[in-house]
């Protein structure tokens, strides 16, 4: 009976966004309830138990969220997004452009989400193209790839933040396995990039989204780097410190970066970082970027503490002995996960929904799966992010962006973009079982 009510549930989740294009917090909170009339939970105990697992999953990345988007549209806004695409485009150098604009939507995709990234920066596939002979398929492959990395796996994008709120993993070693499984991954997507590109021809038709000209920016390199590099930095550091051989004592050193690591004060220092960006641009044309940050937030937040709700309903089963899921430890978990989350992925289109989900799914099962030590969380949480990634297509947003960005007709977009997402998420889920085995 509880393993029809959870395949019924995740059904109505992925026919609800699909088909009647509900917003993913009402279909998870709709969820979340029938899960407990279901289960025969009393009405009580099911408000009671959706309020716990709504405040404990926001607790402590409701702020993370809301201070990575104010960086990010600062970011953006300033033309810093450019700034930092131009920097790595230099030392990478011409010839190899295409890896440069990789790694620079790797980069700029940490705090700015990847549609919008791919809209910021696709005015330069054109641009290089021309300069340097290679196609402009090649490029768009490159970027969109690129972002695509960071935005499943490296914090403090919102999936990753909210798979490790669910898990409760350590944010720190998210972030330090997220980087040493995305940097490969993202390369995986250059190489696809130059594997396809050149076979790949663009529509020459769909001419509605033509690149825009590169707006001026006044911000210096290394001005970009740091309200993303600072909050990075100290946020390691405090799994550094906290480790439990305690590499760096228990004295001032410890106390200081156990503080300053803590995710809300590393971002709000980062957000300060970020506004020293727009030092120079009138107070009235700034004044609209946080509450459009926050706007922006607002939505993930809520379907953040929507997963968390419905997760919580979840745990009162006992999904792992009804299912007989003994067996299924460490790396057979971690392979679990990847299915379900690439599943939901595939079918509902939004990687943060099937992020979500996956880990409400998951949360339950990773004392049966052995995964519990501080590692194997972080790596569960990178297994969803693998999942969540493969595959983009059709009923994906960023999907119709790269496409329609690139003047891609869609047959040409799935041997692409959605063929590049699944060597990716193949690359990713086989890097987090490499780590499993090693760590």
């Amino acid at each position: 009976m509880e393993i029809l009510v959870l395949g019924v549930v995740v059904l109505f989740i992925i026919i609800a966004t699909v088909k009647f294009k509900m917003h993913p917090i009402f279909s998870l909170t709709i969820a979340a309830v029938a899960s407990g009339f279901l289960l025969g939970i009393t009405p009580k105990d099911i408000m009671s138990t959706m309020a716990e697992g709504f405040g404990n999953t926001l607790s402590g990345i409701g702020l993370v969220i809301a201070f990575g988007t104010v960086i990010g549209i600062y970011l953006e806004k300033t033309g810093s997004t450019q700034v930092l695409a131009n920097s790595i485009l230099k030392v990478i150098g011409l010839k190899r452009s295409p890896l440069a604009l990789n790694l620079a939507g790797f980069v700029i995709s940490i705090p700015v989400y990847c549609d919008s990234g791919y809209i910021i920066l696709s005015s330069l596939n054109k641009a290089i193209s021309k300069k340097t002979g290679i196609p402009a398929l090649v490029f768009a492959i490159a970027l969109a790839t690129g972002l695509y990395s960071a935005h499943v796996f490296v914090p403090p994008t919102p999936g990753p933040l909210a798979a490790a709120a669910i898990l409760e993993a350590d944010l720190g070693m998210v972030l330090i396995f997220g980087l040493v499984v995305a940097i490969p991954v993202s390369i995986s997507g250059y190489f696809w990039a130059r594997f396809i590109g050149k076979s790949l021809q663009e529509d020459e038709s769909n001419k509605e989204f033509e690149e825009k000209e590169e707006v001026p920016s006044t911000v210096k390199p290394f001005q970009a780097f740091l309200p993303l590099l600072v909050p990075i930095i100290l946020i390691a550091m405090k799994s550094v410190v906290d480790y439990p051989t305690h590499p760096l004592g228990e004295g001032l050193v410890f106390s200081i970066f156990n503080f300053l690591g803590s995710p809300v004060i590393a971002l709000l220092i980062g957000v300060f970082f970020a506004f020293a960006l727009g030092r120079k641009i009138s107070s009235e044309e700034k004044k609209g970027w946080v509450p459009e940050a926050f706007k922006q937030a607002g939505a993930i937040v809520l379907i953040t503490g929507a997963g968390g709700a419905f997760g919580a309903i979840l745990r009162t089963m006992d999904i792992a002995s009804i299912i007989n899921l003994e067996s299924s430890t460490g790396i057979g978990g971690l392979l679990i996960a990847f299915v379900i989350a690439a599943v939901l992925k595939t079918a509902q289109g939004s990687s943060t929904v099937a992020i979500i989900t996956t880990s409400a799914i998951i949360a339950p099962l990773l004392e049966t799966f052995g995964l519990v030590s501080i590692t194997d969380k972080a790596l569960a949480v990178l297994a969803i992010g693998a999942g969540a990634m493969t595959v983009s297509h059709i009923n994906d947003s960023y999907f119709w962006v790269v496409s329609q960005f690139s003047n891609m007709k869609v047959k040409t977009a799935l041997r692409g973009h959605t063929l590049g997402t699944l060597v990716q998420g193949t690359v990713g889920i086989l890097m987090i079982l490499l780590l499993y085995t090693i760590v």
